[in-house]
């Protein structure tokens, strides 16, 4: 199912009232610096959210969906189901979950954060990616992003699986293993790949043997990117968390490719 609603909150992570101080400070910064929209930049009421209008375009996940891969469903059912993606090629990771599907706003905060080196944008986005990922988020034992080969982070400067994956990792107080996954093959970029495409130019690419990766052993992994299309990274960097020892492996992105778009890699 799509909905244009906001993901509900996370039980349990209420935080205390701010003192006097605090709020003055902060009703100071909104005259200094008044609160505008993540994705259009007109007035908002607070800061880092969309107005009306670009909330109405975020094409929000919520259930039913697809309890392996995420996606959503046009049926509620009494219990888990799957889709048939899912049921014809099952992932590497047990579950997946995502804010959104990869179109129009979330698509164009995806490609800014990614792209453009917008990383204000990387808190709210990981606040969305722990309120739909609430489930996976209490389940894990260690939080790891998708890892950018090193050649490549040195063209763009940061990783953003990374950002977002500290972000999330701050917001739940789960232990981050940012060095534990490593990308040890430079690959052709994904975008414009078919899936068996992007399946072949990953294979040998992740190897979990940083100097983190002995923490992985018995625990429950959480992985984190920007965005699930075919599956295919996921699966190869699961694959290899899961040889290091990890008891099991969830996926968090912020945005996934829909049923109807795996055909279209053009910009994902």
């Amino acid at each position: 199912m799509i909905d244009t609603a906001p993901p509900e909150g996370m039980a349990g992570n209420q935080q205390p009232p701010p003192s006097l101080l605090v709020r003055w400070m902060a009703q100071l910064l909104d005259v200094l610096y008044p609160p505008t929209c993540l994705s259009c930049s007109v007035a908002t009421i607070e800061h880092d959210g969309l107005c009306a209008a670009c909330w109405r375009q975020m094409a929000f996940i919520s259930a039913p969906v697809c309890d392996r891969l995420g996606l959503p469903l046009p049926f509620q059912s009494d219990g888990p189901a799957l889709s048939l993606a899912a049921i014809s090629q099952p992932p590497v990771f047990e579950k997946a979950r995502a804010v959104a599907l990869y179109d129009g706003v979330a698509r164009e905060l995806v490609h800014r954060l990614k792209y453009a080196d917008q990383l204000q944008l990387a808190r709210p986005m990981a606040r969305w990616m722990s309120r739909s990922g609430q489930a996976l988020i209490e389940d894990c034992d260690v939080i790891v992003p998708v890892p950018m080969h090193g050649l490549r982070l040195l063209q763009r400067r940061f990783n953003q699986a990374a950002t977002l994956a500290g972000e999330v990792a701050r917001l739940s107080g789960k232990p981050l293993l940012a060095h534990a996954l490593r990308r040890i093959k430079r690959t052709r970029p994904q975008p414009g790949l078919s899936r068996s495409q992007r399946a072949d130019n990953l294979q040998g690419a992740f190897k979990a043997d940083g100097r983190e990766a002995f923490r992985l052993a018995g625990q429950r992994v959480l992985l984190i990117d920007g965005v699930l299309t075919s599956g295919a990274t996921a699966n190869v960097c699961a694959r290899a968390l899961l040889r290091c020892g990890a008891k099991k492996v969830d996926l968090l992105c912020f945005a996934c490719v829909a049923i109807d778009q795996q055909t279209d890699y053009i910009t994902a």
